[in-house]
This record gives structure tokens, sequence and C-alpha cells, in this order.
């Protein structure tokens, strides 16, 4: 039973020697092209809802209201 137990100590050594290993080879530097693609997707996707919210009549009635009484305002 001891042998086995001993056996298994030297097996996680092991293990975690190529575990190292492995990351140490596989290092990613960045993204890939697909990567690229669905992030630029998602954004231009982000920006035509964010353009439709803004250009809304009742979201560009408030930020008008808005300016206007940031500039009317006295100091």
């Amino acid at each position: 039973m001891f042998r086995k137990i001993a056996e298994f100590g030297k097996f996680r050594k092991i293990r975690n020697a190529a575990v190292r290993l492995r990351g140490a080879c596989r290092q990613d530097a960045g993204m890939v092209t697909s990567e690229y693609a669905m992030g630029i997707i998602a954004a231009v996707a982000f920006a035509v809802v964010l353009y439709k919210v803004v250009s809304s009549g009742q979201v560009q009635a408030e930020l008008q209201d808005i300016v206007k009484k940031a500039l009317s305002a006295r100091m």
C-alpha cells in the first residue's frame, strides 16, 4: 500500500512538470482572425443599438434639455 502512495507522489511530480512545460510552450500572444471578426461584429452591433437609442425622439429631447440647462446655468 505504501508503495502505491510513493508511486502516486512520483506521478504527481511528473504530471506537474509536464503541465508547467506545456504552459511554457503554449503561449497565446493575441487573438486570431476569427476572434477579431467576432469582436468587430459585436462592436458594430453595439454601435447600431446605441445609435438607435440616442437618435430616438424621446432620448434626443432629453439630451437637448440637459444641454440647454447646462448652457443656461449661471456661475
